[in-house]
């Protein structure tokens, strides 16, 4: 695979976004130099080392609630997401096809730029990778309705005020910063 438009996507979208906090930027670092590092493989599962993903806190057109998978591998509540494709040609493309793919709502409508950005531990490699997230907010459809798709053991819609368990801080803190959005 080769990196191509996709890599090169994701170098300026992190070049240029602008980190919330002191945390979000030592990790927009982290996130560069990882594809510096990589830049064969360094948005694909393949690569040992991680690799970039694009997920979506997709939210309710009143923005009151919120889109979760019970993911069923992970067995938590999570934001929609995933690895990046080699069709894919932009980071926010992967996200708005990974929500779109993992909810079935059609007419998504995704804003331009992340919102957090994420590194945590999964399995999806044989020996272990991590998963260096970049995370967008979607607005759904008014009245929407999704489809469970075959990566979940559930999708509902819950109160941005009332996540669930089992979830974690990181889905929290996207949530929050997801609200706090202008309209």
């Amino acid at each position: 695979m080769t990196p191509g438009f996709l890599y090169a996507d994701a170098v300026r979208v992190l070049s240029s976004w602008e980190a919330p906090d002191p945390g979000q930027e030592q990790t927009r670092a982290e996130f560069l130099r990882h594809l510096e590092e990589h830049p064969a493989d360094g948005m694909w599962r393949e690569c040992a080392a991680g690799h970039i993903t694009a997920s979506t806190a997709v939210l309710d057109a009143s923005r009151t609630r919120v889109l979760l998978t019970l993911h069923a591998k992970v067995k938590a509540w999570l934001q929609l997401g995933g690895h990046c494709e080699p069709g894919d040609v932009t980071l926010a493309g992967a996200a708005l096809r990974e929500a779109t793919e993992e909810s079935g709502i059609r007419g998504l409508r995704l804003l331009p730029d992340p919102v957090q950005l994420d590194r945590h531990a999964v399995r999806c490699h044989p020996q272990g990778t991590w998963h260096l997230d970049v995370q967008y907010v979607a607005i759904a459809p008014e009245n929407a309705r999704h489809t469970v798709s075959d990566e979940s053991d559930d999708l509902r819609w819950f109160p941005v005020d009332g996540l669930p368990e089992p979830t974690d801080d990181a889905l929290r803190r996207l949530v929050a910063r997801a609200i706090a959005l202008p309209a």
